[in-house]
């Protein structure tokens, strides 16, 4: 398939509701308002395809996007082009949902997760939380320095209270994901999750929310999820 005839199709499968619940999230125009499950119907006809996923990806449009993101090669991108990504991800759905998510079935993921952390920029600081989340939840414990997700876990609970609001949100979630799905660092986790307490961050509506890791653990403990991996990233 052509871009113009994605972009045609995608533009069919948007509604006024979906739309205005992408905008209250952050998006802006132009979108469409697709839901993301009744893209796997035109990924059947363009499969993995990286050309037509940069694209789509350049028309700023978010359905494009996002479905740029479905239909990447994610080892075919460099790490300038996930930097090139990025600086056009204008809020988290973006940067955490489409780049992060992509960026984590990549050989490089970690290396550049981690420059994105040390960045200080709020999103690319999301992104990279954001996509050790995705790996820890899919990718074998094997993969990964327990000491290195020890000292990321010692970061998050020195740092995550001033952090950017965005961050807040995606280091909080990395203390859960790792107290669940990586079983080496659970009960640190826990402990590191207990000591964070409340993280207060002030959401759209410009409401302050408390996130508590430490509540999110304890239900998955209970459900004996403790060392749950997602069979895939990308849907």
């Amino acid at each position: 398939m052509e871009l113009e005839a994605v972009m045609h199709e995608l533009e069919a499968l948007g509604t006024e509701r979906t739309k205005k619940i992408y905008m209250g999230n952050g998006a802006q125009e132009p979108l469409f308002g697709v839901a993301t499950g009744q893209m796997k119907p035109i990924f059947k006809k363009t499969r993995i395809n990286q050309p037509l996923a940069e694209r789509l990806y350049a028309t700023g449009n978010y359905d494009a996007m996002y479905f740029a993101g479905i239909i990447a090669d994610p080892n075919a991108m460099t790490e300038a082009d996930y930097d090139r990504w990025m600086d056009s991800a204008y809020f988290y759905m973006i940067s955490d949902f489409i780049v992060a998510v992509t960026l984590a079935e990549a050989d490089i993921a970690q290396q550049v997760a981690d420059k994105w952390i040390a960045s200080g920029e709020e999103l690319r600081m999301s992104a990279g939380w954001s996509c050790y989340c995705w790996l820890l939840g899919n990718r074998p414990d094997s993969e990964f320095s327990a000491a290195k997700i020890s000292d990321m876990l010692e970061t998050v609970r020195d740092s995550i209270h001033a952090a950017p609001e965005r961050a807040k949100y995606s280091m909080n979630n990395f203390v859960y994901t790792v107290g669940v799905s990586y079983v080496p660092m659970h009960e640190k986790a826990v402990e590191i999750a207990a000591a964070i307490g409340p993280v207060e961050v002030i959401g759209n509506k410009k409401k302050s929310s408390p996130l508590i890791a430490l509540e999110r653990i304890q239900k998955d403990i209970e459900k004996g999820r403790v060392g749950f991996k997602r069979k895939h990233v990308r849907c």
